[in-house]
Order: structure tokens, then sequence, then C-alpha cells
């Protein structure tokens, strides 16, 4: 429960520092660790699986972790190996994707 505890705050700092990163840009931090850790952890205090993946060229992978209760985390690789949670919330909702329009069309 402790463990749980601590890392519902670790999540909490991480949307912090991410929302402070444009008021105090020098001291925001962001939260990083192993990714089999982070992955773990986020299954376990908060259910949350992975949605999908997008790859950034050659520097990182970003992966959209979302639990049934609508938890949320965009969690960052980078080619180390090296895994950051860059924006967790609550009120996730999934909607169908819409094909964009062509031009003229």
């Amino acid at each position: 429960m402790a463990r749980e505890f601590s890392f519902r705050w670790v999540k909490l700092a991480a949307v912090g520092a991410m929302l402070a990163l444009s008021v105090f840009p020098t001291q925001a931090q962001i939260v990083c660790g192993r990714h089999t850790y982070l992955v773990a952890r986020l299954a376990e205090a908060f259910e949350e699986k992975r949605l999908g993946y997008g790859v950034a060229g050659e520097v990182a992978v970003f992966e959209v972790f979302v639990s049934e209760s609508g938890t949320w985390t965009i969690l960052m690789t980078d080619v180390k190996g090296q895994s950051c949670i860059l924006a967790a919330g609550e009120g996730w909702e999934d909607t169908l994707a819409t094909p964009v329009r062509q031009p003229g069309g």
C-alpha cells in the first residue's frame, strides 16, 4: 500500500512538473526510470495498459497507457532505454478515428 501511495504522488509530481515547465523551465523535473519498472508500476497502481505507441524518428518511442477507469500516462523511452513520464491525468475517452479529408475532397 505504501508503494502504491508513493507512486501516485510521483505521477502527480510528473504532471505538476510538466505544467511548471513553461513557468520555471530550469527547475522542472520529469520522473524517469527503467522502462520495465515504470510499466509495471502503471499496471499495479493504476491498472493502465498500453493503448498504442509511436516512433519519433531515431530519437524516442512514445507510449500511451490507459485504464478502464480513465487514467492515462504518456511515457517516452529514449535510444539509451531511459523512460520518462511526460504527462498523466484522468478522463481518458476513446474516440473513433476520423479520416482526414484530402484537399478539394
